[in-house]
């Protein structure tokens, strides 16, 4: 299974409430993403066949190994991004926004670039 655009927000989101809580149902997904209850459990469903995600006996919702090392691309995409958009004078909301759009798309050379930049300028 291709790992698509919607995957992506999936494993961000499920990444992202996993640093607030110790425990991810499919409701927080829901909440988060203001999706209804047979749309996340359809998505859930298939990034539990394509091994991102495992699912216990508690119905609590975990990366695997290679649903995180996805999210975890993603998420840091959305953070350099949106700091790099905010550092431009991007309104906060906006670049977050935008960020969302953006990091699906760049190629991985030019994040790479995106994210050596962002540093040289940040750690100097």
């Amino acid at each position: 299974m291709a790992v698509t655009e919607a995957i992506e927000n999936y494993l961000e989101t499920i990444h992202v409430l996993s640093l607030k809580k110790p425990e991810v149902h499919a409701i927080d997904i829901c909440n988060h993403l203001g999706y209804s209850r047979p749309t996340v459990s359809i998505i859930l469903r298939q990034m539990k066949e394509a091994g991102l995600v495992v699912v216990n006996e508690e119905n609590h919702i975990y990366l695997t190994e290679e649903g995180k090392k996805v999210a975890e691309r993603i998420y840091e995409r959305h953070v350099i991004l949106t700091k790099l958009l905010i550092s431009l004078g991007v309104d906060p909301d906006l670049a977050q926004q935008d960020a969302c759009k953006i990091e699906h798309d760049l190629s991985d050379a030019t994040f790479d670039a995106i994210r050596h930049h962002y540093y040289e300028q940040h750690i100097m």
